[in-house]
């Protein structure tokens, strides 16, 4: 073998040359992701503070409601996985849409919002009925913490009746044993409670949902840190194991007793 054709042999290829991005081209996110990013954010003008109100919530349509609550899925169990988090997701259907309410959603004006968005057909019209089935409210209102809860049912005491109850189901200062009793010896209308302890009450088949018509999320309310039910761990976890129950989840939406989502 030559010496000339050793050498050609073994010398080193020749480096590729890195192409040089042109300074003048700027690399854009896609539109349709930008565009549903921007979609679900809270500007702070929207948190009112006096008012204690996200304001941003009752513009929300019911797809972006649905990117909402997944977004904070995804914040506050960032562990999960793809199938896992897409087993958790609410989906667009099970949201009604809100956005013709032009009233603040305040606790004055709850009980015209329920009286505005209870028309859906085969839905019950008077919100003062309850079934004779004792427990077994035909709408289901779930905040954040106990004291709240208990503003929320002195709001609605206009639809208690001498026949029916508007049921407080909350931790504090009532118990679990007293809660029970009391969803098996009344017919309730409506019930107002906090997560836990509504999952805790359903677990115990006391609380029913056999005539459950719409469940309301008491989303637009905010504390003094600006944290509505969404925005906490604590709180936004167990809502969401509700919200996805058996009892609920294949129901939302559904051709024969159907439950709504309501933000308010």
């Amino acid at each position: 073998m030559s010496e000339s054709h050793t050498a050609s042999s073994t010398s080193p290829p020749t480096p590729l040359k890195k192409r040089k991005r042109n300074p003048d081209v700027q690399v854009k996110a896609p539109a349709k992701r930008r565009a549903a990013r921007k979609s679900i954010d809270i500007e702070n003008e929207d948190l009112n503070l006096e008012i204690g109100l996200n304001n941003a919530i009752g513009r929300m349509d019911s797809r972006l409601l649905a990117d909402y609550v997944a977004q904070r899925t995804k914040r506050f169990e960032g562990d999960l996985s793809r199938v896992e988090l897409e087993d958790k997701h609410i989906p667009e259907r099970a949201f009604y849409d809100t956005t013709s309410w032009e009233k603040q959603r305040n606790l004055e004006n709850l009980s015209g919002f329920l009286e505005q968005f209870s028309v859906r057909a085969g839905q019950s019209k008077n919100l003062s009925f309850a079934s004779k089935t004792k427990g077994s409210p035909h709408t289901i209102v779930v905040t954040g913490a106990g004291l709240r809860a208990a503003d929320l049912t002195r709001a609605l005491r206009i639809f208690q009746t001498k026949d029916t109850k508007i049921a407080k189901l909350f931790a504090k200062h009532i118990k679990l044993k007293d809660a029970i009793s009391s969803l098996k010896n009344n017919r309730i209308n409506i019930a107002v409670g906090t997560p836990i302890r509504l999952i805790d009450l359903l677990d115990e088949g006391a609380l029913k949902t056999g005539r459950l018509e719409r469940v309301v999320i008491d989303s637009s309310h905010i504390d003094q840190k600006k944290r509505g039910i969404f925005d906490m761990k604590e709180t936004h976890i167990p809502l969401m194991q509700l919200l996805n129950r058996e009892g609920f989840r294949n129901r939302y939406n559904a051709s024969k007793e159907s439950i709504d989502l309501l933000l308010y």
